[in-house]
């Protein structure tokens, strides 16, 4: 991982590795289940988590104590933590996990009861379950890391800045550890109206990334959590690793509060930066993990910028909004986990849904079957409403 510190460029910080990963997604709960969902050509027709078992994460009362995003972000953070097989507490970890919304589902619920029973029955943990750091706080206490423990709310840019902002704590030497990761779960009448009546959602409810066809993103949730380490910690303890964050950035459009600038200036900028952050050139990179959420506006603009830095033979694309639908604030974070497991399977994942690539985008997106492929470095990007943009590069371990 490089830290910018001075103008003339990029100062070698502390390696970073990624040595555990946690999912939970509407394929189920798991990592396996959800490479396995990404392996097919066919995506899962719900969007939603279906209900799932976490006696393990706690009791029927603490549980219902849990907004919905936070007990999604506490399945997949146990299962990151348990793979990494570090040991709490750990006084000096950070842990920045991000929602692009928050606790809306208790926010609707209270709501109601407040106007049919009165403000006398308003839960006294409205608050602290549906606040956005409610999920980053959640992990902390669990697993007793007490250093940086932040929530960076940045729309759909939100889990792959989690990603580079952690990075940054390990890499910076403020932290050893660092746990990252974005959580979901607002697939609820009042966001799924809001989002149609501004014409983002697909009318026909497919998501097609890059398609021709394309029409809308599709509505997903879940929660994506790795756990980063200083790769000689993670070494000195035995600890297997899985991949190595070596570069992100960050920028802003500062162009429409929901539109992307059709130049992909701020794309541009961002990939650019974390290609120098990670003393790489365009022709490093194997795969590109995309945002890719299937709408008109963004995945042209999305093309646009990334013919402009790789030229007119970009790398390998795939989209896996595809599978999983767009899942706002986690869906960095789990197409950054999905990097990782493209890097140990050398296997990049189809896009679902997608069956004619625009000839506009003009991009080699993986469609029907996985490709496999020899794959050393995965750019991962994520564009949000506000004109957030953030990537972050990852490379396999061996290389």
């Amino acid at each position: 991982m490089r830290v910018a510190v001075t103008p003339s460029g990029p100062l070698q910080g502390r390696r970073v590795a990624v040595t555990g990963l946690g999912a939970i997604t509407c394929a189920g709960p798991g990592v396996d289940v959800l490479w396995d969902a990404l392996m097919q050509s066919e995506a899962p027709e719900s969007k939603r988590i279906a209900p799932f078992d976490a006696s393990h994460i706690g009791g029927p009362k603490e549980l219902r104590r849990l907004d919905p995003f936070a007990l999604y972000t506490l399945m997949a953070a146990d299962e990151a933590w348990r793979h990494s097989g570090l040991q709490g507490p750990l006084v000096d970890a950070g842990c920045i996990v991000t929602t692009g919304i928050g606790g809306l589902q208790t926010t609707l619920e209270q709501d109601a009861i407040l106007t049919l029973k009165g403000p006398d029955r308003v839960s006294p943990f409205l608050v602290p379950m549906m606040m956005p750091n409610a999920a980053t706080a959640a992990v902390s206490m669990r697993f007793g890391l007490g250093g940086p423990c932040e929530t960076v709310t940045t729309a759909c840019a939100a889990g792959t800045h989690a990603i580079g902002n952690a990075a940054r704590l390990v890499a910076s030497g403020r932290c050893d550890v660092a746990v990252a990761g974005g959580a979901e779960a607002v697939i609820v009448e009042i966001a799924i109206a809001g989002f149609s009546n501004m014409t983002a959602l697909s009318s026909t409810n497919f998501s097609r990334p890059f398609d021709v066809a394309r029409d809308g993103f599709v509505m997903g949730e879940g929660a994506g959590v790795l756990i980063l380490e200083e790769w000689d910690h993670a070494l000195a303890r035995g600890a297997t690793i899985l991949a190595e964050v070596i570069g992100a950035a960050s920028t802003a459009d500062a162009h429409h509060i929901t539109a992307p600038d059709p130049s992909g200036a701020g794309a541009v900028r961002c990939m650019n930066l974390a290609l120098a952050d990670a003393d790489l050139t365009p022709s490093d990179v194997s795969h590109i993990n995309a945002h890719g959420t299937s709408t008109p506006l963004n995945d042209l603009a999305e093309s646009v910028a990334v013919h402009k830095v790789f030229g007119d033979s970009p790398p390998v694309t795939t989209s896996i909004k595809g599978h999983l639908g767009h899942s706002l604030g986690a869906a960095g974070a789990l197409e950054g986990v999905a990097s990782v497991l493209t890097l140990q399977n050398q296997l990049i994942p189809p896009t679902a849904g997608t069956t004619v690539v625009d000839p506009a985008i003009a991009l080699d997106v993986v469609i029907g079957e996985p490709r496999a492929a020899t794959v050393d470095v995965v750019l991962s990007n994520s564009f949000g409403f506000g004109g957030h943009n953030g990537s972050v590069i990852f490379r396999r371990a061996s290389a």
